[in-house]
């Protein structure tokens, strides 16, 4: 049976060459973390306050963000509220 982990503090831990493929992170305060040379491929994250958020240097590709907040957001420095519009008013 895999461990359950419940009212732990970890602040300021650090894990190097650690598995947690298949983890369930349930009402967990990851702000301020970092994560370098992450593989989150396939992962599923639901309910998540991305505010202020840097993603660099990531693999995108066959992502899909739905039902999400955009104010603010942007790719390469745009706005993708603007992307949005643009994209909505050509289809139209």
């Amino acid at each position: 049976m895999a461990p359950k982990i419940e009212n732990a503090d970890l602040s300021n831990a650090e894990f190097l060459n650690t598995r947690l493929s298949s983890a369930i992170f349930n009402d967990v305060n990851l702000s301020a973390a970092r994560f370098v040379n992450v593989n989150l491929s396939s992962s599923h994250l639901e309910d998540v306050n991305l505010t202020g958020t840097i993603i660099r240097n990531a693999n995108c590709s066959h992502m899909s963000i739905e039902d999400a907040c955009y104010e603010g957001m942007r790719i390469d420095g745009i706005l993708v509220t603007d992307l949005l519009q643009v994209y909505r008013n050509q289809s139209s």
